[in-house]
């Protein structure tokens, strides 16, 4: 079985900084689940479907990554995979706050998974999807922020082709 992690997040849509903790991730770690969160209480541009299936064409040079959605706590389905590890990818301090609220509860509710902060490369540290949906919206440059699989996704999306 190995050692496995989960890189959750949202991914609305997968950016390059997202690809970045994906690959090292799975450098480290025997098996990464990719786990889009399906979150109720948010209106997402793409649907979880989609970004999964975006998620699969853009990392599928990653043999060891695996992408599944999920509902629910984030403990729950590493449970269910056997994590031993969550891995995050930090971009600013301003990440940090928040990110350790969620990995002090994530503790409460299991002790024996761990958290793992990745410092995304200093290239993408300004990245955000919601900062790449905005500019994509009005036709602004994103080649250098998603693959370009992602690019015309969100061309389609917000009917710029």
């Amino acid at each position: 079985m190995g050692r496995i992690a989960v890189c959750p997040g949202s991914f609305d849509p997968i950016t390059y900084g997202h690809l970045d903790i994906i690959e090292r991730a799975s450098k480290i770690f025997d098996t990464v689940y990719v786990s889009v969160l399906k979150n109720s209480s948010k209106e997402g541009l793409f649907t979880p479907e989609e970004r999964v299936e975006l998620i699969r064409q853009v990392s599928e040079r990653y043999p060891n990554v695996e992408v599944r959605s999920f509902n629910g706590l984030l403990i729950d389905f590493c449970e269910e995979v056997g994590a031993e590890a969550i891995v995050r990818g930090l971009r600013a301090v301003s990440d940090f706050e928040y990110e350790m609220q969620l990995t002090s509860m994530n503790r409460k509710l299991n002790s024996s998974i761990e958290t793992i902060y990745m410092m995304t490369n200093n290239n993408y540290s300004f990245i955000s999807s919601s900062i790449v949906k905005e500019v994509a919206k009005y036709g602004g440059k994103i080649e250098d922020v998603v693959p370009p699989l992602v690019e015309e996704a969100l061309k389609r999306k917000f009917n710029l082709q």
